[in-house]
Parts: structure tokens; C-alpha cells; sequence
């Protein structure tokens, strides 16, 4: 392993499971110390163990600032220094979120107060730890921000083209601190997020199907882009959108 990202410390939200989880634990190999952060407290764990030295388990609830806040503020009592932040974590409501005529209101605001307030409160708070040093900080963001893709999806479509947005004004806005902001686009990829997609041959076949590479995504194949955006090698790169969907976007 090249050990691209050696002295550097990580925090990776969603990290117990997916491609979190899957990010969180590539660093680790890459040579960074990395806060696995998640709601859910015995999964942060049992990632962080299993992923073994340089993996530190941290609670925090990205909806809820106060969680946040002390989330980063633990972080730094323990003596780590946020190089690199991931906002990954998310959810989608199988079931429940659709096209908008059908959307409830509970849904909608669930999947934003998840999504994108989470991402917005995640990001506040590593900009603050970073003023005065720079780094880097990832959005996970979604074909379905970008394209048709999400047409029956409305909150989290929604949701997932705010964060793209929102990565882009944190960019511009932080640029001369040397605080860099980009977003990974993973296409479909089969993490337990979609199990209700994977599960349902048809609906997985008609996606595939979508996708030039004619395969769907591993969390293994975002790794790679987020040790890049993770290391000095992207030191020029801000601001910008990086999509690894397997082509279902040039499309």
C-alpha cells in the first residue's frame, strides 16, 4: 500500500457500515489515523475494531448540532486534528419517498433534515476546525442530483443536488484558506442502503442495464477518488465534481 495519506487524521461520517465504512478503512491502509463518526455507536465500534490501529470510534448524530459540535470538539481534546473530513453519511426512504405529487411531507423532510442539513452542519463545523491550516473536505454526492435518475425519488433527489451545490459555495467561499471542497458521485452501488434495488432482480437488471461499464459499483471502487481528494496529489482540486458511476451519467 502507497501510504498516501501518512501524519494525516480523517473523519468519515457514516462510517459503520457501506462505503463509509469502506473509505474509513482505506485511509487506515493509506496511513491516516480516522475518527469512524456514525449515529449508530456500536456499529462505529465495530468497524473501528475490526479495521484495528488508526481506527477511532466517534458517536455523532448529523442532524443535531449540539451532537455535531461536540463530535469535532472531542476530536480535538483527544489531540486529533482534522486534515480531511467525509460528509457520507445519508439515507433513502424506499417506500416512502417518491415522485412529488405522492411525496408526504414527513418523508421529504426526514430525507433533507438527513441529507442535506446533515451535510450542511458536518461541513460548518470542519471548516471551523480547519481555519488557519486548510484541508480537505468530500461530499458523497448522487447521479440522481444530476440526472433523470432519481425521477421517483423526489426528497432525495433533491437532497443530493443541495449537497452538490452546497460543495460548491464552501469552495469558492473557503478557497483562499486553502480549505479544498469537492464531491465524489458514486453511480449505483450496492451497499446496504439499496438492499431494496439489490434484492429485486428486475429493478437491479433495469439500472445495470444503464450503465456502460454494464456492472454496478462496489464501495470499493469510490476508495480510490477519496484517497486522491484525501492526499496533497489533489491540492489543486476544488470545487468539482468527481463521478465514478461506471458512465451512467455521460449518458
Amino acid at each position: 500500500m502507497s501510504q498516501r495519506l501518512s501524519g494525516k487524521t480523517a473523519l468519515v461520517t457514516g462510517a459503520a457500515s457501506g462505503i463509509g465504512f469502506a473509505v474509513a478503512k482505506r485511509f487506515v491502509a493509506e496511513g491516516a489515523t480516522v475518527l469512524f463518526a456514525d449515529r449508530d455507536a456500536e456499529g462505529a465500534a465495530r468497524a473501528a475494531a475490526e479495521t484495528g490501529d488508526g481506527a477511532v470510534a466517534l458517536t455523532i448524530d448529523i442532524t443535531d448540532e449540539s451532537s455535531v459540535r461536540a463530535a469535532f470538539e472531542r476530536a480535538s481534546a483527544e489531540g486529533h486534528t482534522l486534515d480531511v473530513v467525509v460528509a457520507n453519511a445519508a439515507v433513502q426512504l424506499f417506500g416512502a419517498d417518491a415522485r412529488i405529487a405522492d411525496l408526504d411531507l414527513d418523508t421529504w423532510r426526514r430525507t433533507i433534515d438527513v441529507n442535506l442539513t446533515g451535510t450542511f452542519l458536518t461541513v460548518k463545523h470542519a471548516v471551523r476546525a480547519m481555519r488557519g491550516r486548510g484541508g480537505s473536505i468530500i461530499l458523497t454526492g448522487s447521479p440522481t442530483g444530476l440526472n433523470g435518475e432519481g425521477a421517483d425519488f423526489t426528497a432525495y433527489s433533491t437532497s443530493k443536488a443541495g449537497i452538490h451545490g452546497l460543495a460548491r459555495t464552501v469552495a469558492a467561499a473557503y478557497a483562499t484558506e486553502n480549505i479544498r471542497v469537492n464531491t465524489v458521485v458514486p453511480g449505483y452501488t450496492e451497499t446496504p442502503l439499496v438492499t431494496t434495488i439489490s434484492s429485486d432482480d428486475a429493478a437491479r437488471a433495469a439500472i445495470v442495464s444503464r450503465i456502460p461499464l454494464g456492472r454496478p459499483g462496489t464501495p470499493a471502487d469510490v476508495e480510490g477518488v477519496m484517497v486522491f481528494l484525501a492526499s496533497d496529489d489533489a491540492s489543486y482540486a476544488t470545487g468539482s465534481l468527481f463521478r465514478v458511476d461506471g458512465g451512467m451519467t455521460t449518458l
